[in-house]
Formats: C-alpha cells, sequence, structure tokens
C-alpha cells in the first residue's frame, strides 16, 4: 500500500472505482503537502489500474498547478474580505493585489485557518468513464469575468509555445505568477499527445472548475472491445432461455393471445409457477392478499410485469448460484432491484416503468455474473485469442476484473433478445448521464440503486454520487441519501 505520512491510499476502493466509473474525490481546505503527496499516490494508482502509467508525472504536475492556483484563489477572497475589499471593483482590486503575495505569504497559517472557517474548499475527482479520464479540480468561490478573462488570455497565448524555453523567456506576470503555469500545463498536454482544447476552465455560481479530458489509447480501447465481443460469441455454455420460458414469450408478443390464454401456459409448468407466484407474492408487489393462482398474478401484474418476471426468472435460471461469488452477487443484485424499485415507487411516481426498474435492478450485473460462469476451457481459449492477435494481457485482466462488465452483460442480453429498456440499464448502470434520452429515467433509477447499495457497504462516499442524477431525484445532502437507505434497508430486512 503506498503510504504518505500516514495516509493511506487504498487501492481496492481505486480499482473498483476504475472498473465501476465511479468518481474518486479527494477534498481539502488548507491543501497541506502530505496531502499533495497522497494525491500524487493516488494519480499514480488510478493511472495504473488504466494502464497510463506514462502519464503520471505529467498529470501529476497539472493536478498540483491546478490545486495550487485553486487554492491561491481561496486564499486571495478571504484576503480581500479580510480588508474589506471588493474583487470585482477595479481599484480595490489593483490596492488589494500590490500587497496580496507578501501579506499571505508573510502569515499563511492565518489566512489558510479563515479558508477552513469559510468552509472554502478544493476538490479532485478522477473518473474514467467512455473510455475517457477526466480530471476535475474544484473550488467553491465563483471566478470573477476579470479572472477568467486573464487565464483565457493566457491558454490562448500558450498556442504558440512549443516548448518550453519558448515560454519561459516571453511570458512574465510581475503581478500574480500565475500565467507561466498554465502556459507549462498546456505544453504537458501537448507532450502526452493533447491540444489545448482538452483542458478547459469554466465558472458556475458556486464553483471554479478546471478539467482536463484525456481519450484512452485508441488502441486499448479497440482491444477491450474486440476481446468482449469474442467472449460473447464464444459462450456456448449459455444456452438461449429455456425452452418453456421462451414458449410463453412468444404467447405474451402475440396480439390475438388473452390472459387466460398466457396464464394456462405458465400453470403447466409446476416449477415456473411456484417461483412465479413466489415473486408476486414478494414485497416488491406489496398485495392486499396472497396470491394463489397464476390467472390471478398475471391479471394483478399485468403482461408487462410477467413479461419481465420471466427475463430474470430465465437469466437467474440460466446462470445459476451454485458458487459462493456468484450468490454474493445476485445477493448484490435482488438488493439493487428492490431499491431501484423503490425509489421509482416514491420519487417518480411512473408505473411505466416500474417493474422495468425491479428487472433492470437484477439483471445490471449480469456481465460480471456471466464472466463468473465461463468455463475454464473457454478461459484458456480467450487467452490464446489474445496471443494470436497480440493482445496485451492486461486486457484479458481488465476484462477478467470487471473493465466493461456492463457492456458484455447488454451484449449478451442483446444476443437473448431482451427488450430495449434492459438492455440500457444494463449497459449504461454506470454511466446514467450516456444513456439515450428515452431510457434514461429507468437508467437513472438503477444507476442510483447500485450506488445506494455501494454506498450502505462503504465503497463509496457521498461526493461520489452523479450530482445531476441526485439532482432529478431531489437528493440535496448527504443526510437525505442517509435516511433513505437506512429505511429501504429496513424495509428490505423485513422482506
Amino acid at each position: 500500500m503506498a503510504v504518505a505520512q500516514g495516509l493511506i491510499v487504498d487501492e481496492l476502493k481505486v480499482r473498483k472505482a476504475v472498473q465501476s466509473g465511479i468518481p474518486l474525490t479527494i477534498t481539502t481546505f488548507t491543501l497541506p503537502h502530505e496531502i499533495e503527496l497522497y494525491i500524487e499516490q493516488v494519480i499514480a494508482v488510478f493511472l495504473r489500474q488504466v494502464g497510463q502509467d506514462k502519464l503520471q508525472d505529467y498529470l501529476a504536475y497539472c493536478v498540483r498547478e491546478l490545486a495550487g492556483n485553486a487554492k491561491k484563489a481561496n486564499t486571495k477572497r478571504v484576503y480581500f474580505k479580510e480588508k474589506g475589499l471588493s474583487l470585482t471593483n477595479e481599484e480595490d482590486y489593483k490596492r488589494g493585489m500590490a500587497t496580496f503575495k507578501e501579506e499571505t505569504l508573510g502569515n499563511i497559517a492565518h489566512y489558510l485557518q479563515l479558508q477552513k472557517e469559510y468552509g472554502l474548499y478544493i476538490k479532485l475527482i478522477l473518473q474514467i468513464k467512455r473510455n475517457i479520464i477526466f480530471i476535475e479540480v474544484r473550488n467553491n468561490v465563483t471566478v470573477t469575468r476579470k479572472e477568467l478573462i486573464r487565464i483565457h488570455d493566457k491558454l490562448a497565448r500558450s498556442r504558440q509555445y512549443d516548448n518550453l524555453p519558448d515560454a519561459m523567456a516571453q511570458v512574465l506576470d510581475s503581478s500574480e505568477g500565475a500565467g507561466l503555469g498554465l502556459v507549462i500545463l498546456v505544453l504537458m498536454l501537448k507532450k502526452i499527445g493533447l491540444d489545448e482544447d482538452c483542458f478547459d476552465l469554466t465558472g458556475t455560481e458556486k464553483e471554479t472548475i478546471a478539467r482536463i479530458i484525456i481519450p484512452l489509447d485508441q488502441t486499448r480501447v479497440e482491444n477491450l472491445a474486440l476481446l468482449s465481443s469474442t467472449i460473447v460469441d464464444n459462450i456456448n455454455s449459455l444456452p438461449q432461455f429455456p425452452e418453456n420460458i421462451l414458449t410463453v414469450q412468444r404467447l405474451i408478443n402475440d396480439p390475438k393471445s388473452e390472459m387466460a390464454d398466457i396464464a394456462r401456459k405458465i400453470s403447466m409448468d409446476p416449477a415456473l409457477t411456484a417461483d412465479l407466484l413466489k415473486i408476486v407474492n414478494s414485497a416488491q408487489y406489496m398485495l392486499a392478499k396472497k396470491v394463489d393462482s397464476i390467472s390471478e398474478a398475471v391479471r394483478l401484474v399485468g403482461i408487462r410485469g410477467i413479461k419481465n418476471l420471466l427475463y430474470s426468472y430465465g437469466t437467474q435460471k440460466i446462470l445459476g448460484d451454485d458458487t459462493e461469488h456468484k450468490r454474493v452477487l445476485w445477493t448484490h443484485s435482488y438488493r439493487t432491484a428492490f431499491f431501484a424499485y423503490n425509489l421509482v415507487k416514491t420519487f417518480r411516481r411512473d408505473r411505466n416503468f416500474l417493474d422495468d426498474a425491479y428487472v433492470g435492478g437484477i439483471l445490471h450485473d449480469m456481465g460480471k455474473i456471466i464472466f463468473s460462469n465461463v468455463h475454464p476451457e473457454l478461459l484458456q481459449r480467450i487467452r490464446n485469442f489474445c496471443v494470436e492477435k497480440d493482445l496485451p494481457p492486461s486486457t484479458f485482466e481488465d476484462l477478467a476484473a470487471g473493465l466493461n462488465h456492463a457492456e458484455i452483460g447488454a451484449m449478451v442480453a442483446e444476443k437473448w433478445n431482451f427488450p430495449d429498456p434492459l438492455i440500457q440499464a444494463i449497459r449504461f448502470h454506470h454511466d446514467p448521464t450516456a444513456a439515450p434520452e428515452e431510457y434514461q429515467a429507468l437508467v437513472e433509477a438503477v444507476y442510483m440503486a447500485n450506488m445506494f447499495c455501494e454506498y450502505e457497504n462503504g465503497n463509496i462516499a457521498f461526493e461520489q454520487f452523479e450530482p445531476s442524477v441526485l439532482a432529478k431525484f431531489g437528493f440535496t445532502s448527504k443526510a437525505h441519501i442517509d435516511n433513505l437507505v437506512e429505511r429501504f434497508s429496513r424495509e428490505i430486512k423485513a422482506e
């Protein structure tokens, strides 16, 4: 484990964040040296997990520069506030900046303490999604128009420099000294094959956000896609759905079929009847009385509900729960399903996708369960394929660890002719903002439910939830999430 003066990088947590596309966040109020070291070590572990070790020195510099600028911006706010000066007033700004550097450096502990008292933070966010690395440094002060113009002017000027000596010879900033650092940052990005468009700095009403966007090596992306496709094409050990379920599905899809026909066909299969009645009588449907017949179950749950039950039931029958690892995955899936259903019922109040949310929750980690189901001979065949195609061993290791599991699950769901809503819930359950608009509400419910499970287990922090999805559900605070997770956990335990 990497250690920085008592701070330990949790490599398992970093690996899980990479595999699931969950953002890693580090928040500090004063950015002491030990936190700077810790941040560098987290970046190193993160890049190692995504196979981009060669970027470490470059990105460590970029983050150090951006965090230092954020710290300086926060210090400037408390300094101007203490002096009774306005950042937006031209005369105040000149007067304040004339003494800012000398006075703050001479009494930095005082001004850092003020930043902490005012709750001014510096937040680093690392995330990989859609095969792109996102790095953000945020601080919760509003950048002024003058500051933004100044920064963008420096970035525009940096385009003319191709090397550091030219930049140092021409960029002089006697008043604030911020120009050269940003120019070097852009030069760093150029050295790793990126242009200045991969870096941006914007301001909102609450935060200043510096963002670096790094597409992963295209070869690696292609290797992952190729190997994922090969795995799906070669999983002969995973048969098509059982014939009894396919027969009922065909009947459901026949517009001439009636409820009684569907109920009769299900009733002819005692095992299927027993399992479906068990599910229908669970807390998910919250029926007023126990249902004893499939005909009544079909009437109460509806055609769509029965159809979705068959998808989840069939998948579980095929993939099984015959190992401890698979039992753990299915337990997580059931919990996610329960949370997704209750999130939709409580906050979206739209019965049109209640059943989809439940089944999407059950099936969201299909890709992981499928990989755990692969027989040894197929694993060897996949390794041989990697050798034949000259794919690096890390590609197989990435997939075995869970990277791309959402895409693998979605590809198998397509192979099994699942409906589009369930396919998209599986494919985008870690990346709801990328889901097609028509399926976004469903994907967001499954995403949030999965995050609830991870949060409940202590694997993620509140800051790692996608803010745009929190806003859509109306969740505004950590306390709100804590109360909901506690409530849903009590309900599922009661069930």
